[in-house]
């Protein structure tokens, strides 16, 4: 069997990193594994190898966790999230993005903060078309603009109070989809090729046993607990934003 380099080991730690952190939590891994493969491949090729692995990983769970997606949950906002990427595109070409994303983090902070001091979101019984509409849309223009979707999607799984399996379980019926959109986007533009199904095709055997590793570790997790952790994760994010900013 031949020995794997350094560069392709780092690859396939990160991945495997990356990977049970999402199966884990549900999102977020994109800000582990682009900055970090960007270090060993080309930015052209680490995005949409990131996208594939989550395609991948959204496909695993929605099969194995189909009767845990709340799907007109991931329905409403897939759709409101379609509405909103043009405006993030908009933003990406026009606006200044270190101003943004600082603005983007000092929110996040502020508002994981608020909540890890112990106070509540609004609670919704039932779906809401004005906070799909509202979460959906934003998660849109955040990821059309810098590939962040996730904090709306984390706000409306809270206020609806989402188990750990039912918020992670529908936000892959939600990535899966916004992920083969992007996916067709990267083909249309020739971001698709033999050295990026090379990489893809090597991290499959960390990729699948990552998974079911966060997902052992996700049924372990439950109520407040799994919130905590939800909004630390939003407040690292919203640091990692504030800190790309100003190191720019």
């Amino acid at each position: 069997m031949p020995a794997i380099d350094s560069v392709t080991a780092a690859i396939l730690i990160v991945t495997f990193i990356a990977t049970i952190f999402r199966s884990t939590f549900g999102f977020g891994e994109a800000l582990i594994a682009v900055p970090l493969l960007a270090i060993w491949l080309p930015l052209n090729v680490a995005v949409p190898l990131s996208v594939l692995v989550s395609v991948t990983i959204a496909a695993v769970i929605v099969v194995h966790d189909r009767n845990r997606i709340h799907i007109s949950s991931a329905g409403g906002l897939i759709l409101f999230t379609l509405i909103g990427i043009p405006i993030g595109l908009f933003l990406l070409l026009r606006a200044n993005e270190d101003i943004v994303k600082a603005i983007l983090g000092i929110v996040l902070i502020a508002f994981s903060l608020y909540l890890l001091l112990g106070k509540q979101l609004k609670e919704l019984k039932k779906d809401s078309i004005a906070w799909l509409f509202s979460c959906g849309f934003l998660a849109g223009i955040l990821g059309g603009a810098y590939g962040i979707n996730g904090p709306p999607l984390v706000i409306y799984g809270a206020m609806r109070r989402w188990s750990a399996q039912h918020f992670r379980a529908t936000l892959q019926g939600y990535f899966l989809v916004a992920g083969i959109i992007g996916l067709i986007g990267y083909w249309i533009t020739g971001m698709i090729n033999s050295s990026l199904i090379h990489y893809y095709i090597l991290t499959l055997p960390v990729v699948i046993p990552a998974i079911f590793i966060g997902r052992w570790l996700n049924h372990r997790l439950s109520g407040e607990g799994f919130y905590k952790y939800v909004y630390f994760i939003l407040g690292c994010i919203g640091t990692f934003l504030v800190i790309k900013s100003l190191t720019k």
